[in-house]
């Protein structure tokens, strides 16, 4: 098992085939707007940890 395989669940890996064979209509017809829903929520939860989060426990942790 590679390290490639281990973060790629079986719902991802559905869509990545359809993706690659229809692109993203193919994906918007199979899963409805959905996807693009959780994909969104996805990287809003990522950025605001990345970006919000992340770097106000560091100047907390450096100012105090």
């Amino acid at each position: 098992m590679s390290i490639k395989n281990l973060f790629k669940s079986k719902f991802l890996s559905k869509y990545t085939q359809i993706y690659k064979q229809h692109g993203f209509k193919g994906v918007i017809k199979e899963g409805g707007w959905k996807i693009v829903i959780y994909f969104f929520l996805f990287y809003l939860i990522r950025d605001s940890f990345l970006y919000i989060i992340l770097p106000y426990f560091f100047m907390k942790g450096v100012f105090s």
